[in-house]
Formats: C-alpha cells, structure tokens, sequence
C-alpha cells in the first residue's frame, strides 16, 4: 500500500488509469482515520484558470485530508502548469495530490520535473510501436487471468484476444465473464465457445439499442449476434449491466460524473453516459426492467426451454418499457 502524497498518472489508456485512480483512493482511505468522509475534488487542469487551481491546492484551516486529482495537465496552461509543478514540489498537509498527464502536450516538461519531486508513477499508456503493443496486450490479458486466481494455456489467451480485439475494457470484461461462466476452467475449447469468431455485433451494442428505446435495432442486432455466435450469457449479462447500471447512477442523482465515479466504482464516463440514459427510464419501468434480467439470468442458464426466444422477449420488453 501506498503512502505517497504526490501520484503521476502517465497516459491515456482510460482502464488503467481509471483503476490507478481507484487504487489510490482506496489507499488513502484505508489509512485514514476517517475514511468515510474523505473528500475527493477532480479537476481537468486543462481547463481550468489560476485561481481556480490555486483554491484548490491551497491547505485548509486544520490540514484535513482530502485527495486531488487534476485531469489533463498536458493541455494546462503556462500559469496553471507552473502553479501545480509549486505545490507538487511541496503538498499542503494532508493532501493527496494526483496528477493524469498523457506524456505529451503542451506541458510535456512537466513530466520530467514531477518526477524529480520525487512523484510516485503509475504507468497507464500503451506501446507506441505495433510490435511491442501486441505482447503488451498479450501481457495485459494474462494478469487479468492472474488475478482472477486462474492459469490459462498461451493458446487461450492469444485466441481470446483474437476474439475480442486490443481494447482493454473488452479483453477485462471478456476474462472476468470466462472465469465467472467456466468456474475457472477455461481452455481452448471454452473461448471458442463463447466466440466463434470476432462477432461483428456484442452483447454491449444490444443492450445499448434496448436500454435507448430502439427495439428494432436492439432486436436486429440481437439477431445478427446470436447469427455470429455470441454467447447466450454473455447477452444477457450485456443487458443486465445496462440495466443495473442505469438503476444505479439514476438513483444517485444528477451530479457531477466525476464526483459520483468513486461512490459508484464506475468510471466517470460510464456515470455519464447512463446518467442521459437514466432521463428517459421512469422508476417503476427500471424496477419492472430488473425483474426482467434477472429472469433471464436464470432462462439462459437452462431455465428456459428456448434460451433465443428469451432473449428476444427480454430485449422487446426492456425497450418498450423507454419513456
């Protein structure tokens, strides 16, 4: 565990820093005396002016703690670049102090010099070179199944990135499914089963067409996906996140995604993009539409004679129940 007060967060691949993010947050709160009402404030550097940055780095009255965390510093100005490079060289007490910088923009010197303030770094950016992006997904795939608790052949995790491509968040979701719908014991066979090819259409682009209310296109596109292979559970695991999701962040209310982001364990841009889905679900149609997923979860698992035909039904309802 972690106790450094001054975090760099290097590059833009958004899993990897969205979990540095939530690795230090949880840090500082499990040695906290009060870790429940620590403040979290965020910040996009990028936008905004001196005074602004300067209020927020400036110490309080009685050196509470709290966690700052200041998004792309690459795009600050000369002014703000300045003021964060001062009070990084020497955090007001009690602050946590974390920086995301792509490594490159206007401001790239300040990556030099946070690490010569002795910054704590966490690496999230990707190979430049093809060559070398291609073992360090490869890499990527095989600790998620490290630390899922469970070893997998070279054949299986090359075959699941074949599958599902480079983005970090699909090979994430598509390990952590496998694990859960194998018990662990996954081979070749098992990820052939799960994708009998690059399916054009995944479970995520219907359960986005059904949850937006467009029933045609979420039924067309369950249809070409079911065609092309795509597992029945992971359809409807697909459906379900959708509708937990949006059950979750509307409940929350209508406030800053960045703020809601840790409360939630989602990242900011997932609180966003449900929170303009949330404003067309009325409550009762998100309660009638859990009911409904978690009815699935049992049909295509066995419970139902004809696990497509659930689906379909599933999908119809959830996208009709859209004001």
């Amino acid at each position: 565990m972690s106790d450094a007060s001054l975090h760099l967060i290097l590059g833009e691949e958004e899993l990897l820093v969205d979990r540095a993010v939530a690795k230090i947050v949880s840090d500082v709160r499990t040695r906290s005396e009060t870790p429940g009402d620590l403040p979290v404030s965020r910040l996009r550097a990028g936008d905004a002016g001196v005074p602004e940055l300067a209020e927020l780095l400036s110490p309080s009255l009685f050196a509470e703690e709290r966690i700052v965390i200041l998004e792309s510093t690459a795009d600050a100005g000369k002014d703000a670049a300045a003021l964060i490079l001062d009070v990084a060289g020497d955090p007001p007490p009690g602050v946590t102090l974390v920086i995301l910088h792509s490594g490159g923009g206007r401001t790239k010197a300040m990556v030099p010099a946070l690490r010569k303030r002795g910054a704590e770094e966490h690496m999230c950016a990707a190979p430049a070179k093809a060559g070398e992006k291609a073992a360090w997904v490869r890499t990527f795939v095989h600790k998620e199944f490290q630390a899922a608790g469970v070893r997998v052949s070279g054949d299986v995790e090359q075959l699941v990135i074949e599958a599902v491509g480079s983005d970090l968040r699909e090979l994430a979701a598509a390990c952590s499914q496998l694990v859960a719908d194998t018990g662990g014991k996954i081979d070749a066979a098992a990820v052939r089963r799960y994708y009998s090819g690059k399916a054009e259409v995944s479970g995520f682009d219907v359960a986005e067409k059904a949850v937006a209310g467009d029933t045609a296109g979420a039924l067309e596109a369950l249809r070409w996906a079911m065609h092309r292979g795509v597992a029945h559970v992971l359809l409807a695991d697909a459906l379900a996140d959708a509708v937990h999701t949006i059950a979750r962040v509307g409940s929350a209310g209508r406030g800053d995604p960045f703020s809601l982001a840790s409360s939630l364990g989602m990242p900011p841009w997932k609180v966003k993009k449900a929170q303009a889905q949330a404003r067309t679900w009325a409550p009762a149609s998100i309660g009638t539409a859990l009911t409904v997923v978690a009815a699935l979860n049992a049909d295509v698992k066995g419970a139902a004679a004809d696990p497509d035909y659930a689906l379909e039904h599933a999908v119809r309802v959830i996208s009709e129940l859209v004001a």
